[in-house]
């Protein structure tokens, strides 16, 4: 029996340096059987992010995987993200951030996650690329022990659903947790975690680190605000017991995640976070 067709969008503003080690990763893929058609959205590009885009075509195409580049002028990964699922032929849907790079077994995993009636939500098991700065590899240590990414499906930068999944929703809505508000849609139960990794780039420095955190967290805030029905579906935050376990394990990473924290919240009044790395 053949896999489920799958289409994966990849919003990408400014990604001309990573987009190439993303798609080489989709063309790894040892997935027989399956139909991929992969859109890639560049937004608000001051790079050539679609023509590195563009340069894989011929190799997709010899896997007899379907490659469009969908340029927009216009920034925002919300309008990429709408205007990707509009162009879409298959159902079963995979958001794939363009800095990501797709571990081996990853795509014939999710097919076989995504191929069930009931709706479904699929992830992978996140490893934070080796960081250049002692802080970020600090930070990264610590924040990769969190209940938020060692239960369940945390889908920071790569999820995917069936069909049915996908239903759950029309448009994405104009915020800034787009993952997260498409986790809320799902309870824990429908969600299905693919042994396969996938490497995520964390922020690099003290600086940068403080500004995604802002924004991570000004994303939550405004989900609870606009969709307080879906909160109940985040199950994962650390007792104050569990984080006493993880903090007495790495002091040290502990309290680079704290210090982070903190200065997130005395920066929180200077305006909106930067979304870079």
């Amino acid at each position: 029996m053949s896999p489920p067709p799958l289409s994966i969008i990849i919003p990408a503003c400014n990604e001309e340096a990573r987009i190439g080690a993303c798609l080489a990763a989709l063309l790894s893929q040892d997935a027989p059987g399956a139909h991929l058609q992969v859109i890639v959205v560049p937004n608000g590009c001051r790079d050539d992010t679609a023509g590195a885009a563009r340069r894989h075509a011929g190799a997709f195409a010899a896997r007899g995987w379907a490659l469009e580049v969908l340029e927009r002028p216009q920034g925002g990964k919300i309008g990429a993200l709408n205007a990707a699922d509009a162009q879409a032929v298959h159902p079963a849907r995979l958001y794939l951030d363009a800095d990501i790079v797709c571990g081996p077994g990853l795509i014939r995993g999710l097919l076989a996650a995504l191929d069930r009636p009931d709706p479904v939500y699929a992830g992978a098991r996140l490893a934070v690329a080796p960081p250049r700065s002692a802080v970020s590899r600090r930070y990264a240590r610590f924040w990769q022990r969190l209940p938020f990414l060692t239960r369940g499906v945390s889908g920071a930068g790569l999820f995917a659903v069936n069909a049915a999944g996908r239903q759950r929703w029309g448009e994405f809505p104009a915020i800034i947790a787009d993952d997260a508000f498409v986790r809320g849609l799902f309870a824990p139960r429908e969600r299905v975690l693919v042994d396969a990794a996938y490497s995520w780039p964390i922020s690099e420095g003290f600086g940068a680190l403080v500004r995604v955190r802002g924004r991570q967290d000004d994303g939550m805030r405004e989900l609870a605000r606009l969709y307080p029905a879906l909160m109940e579906n985040f199950d994962d935050r650390p007792g104050r017991a569990e984080l006493r376990r993880v903090a007495a394990a790495d002091p040290v990473g502990f309290a680079t995640y704290v210090t982070v924290s903190l200065a997130t919240r005395l920066r929180r009044k200077r305006g909106v976070w930067a979304r870079s790395r």
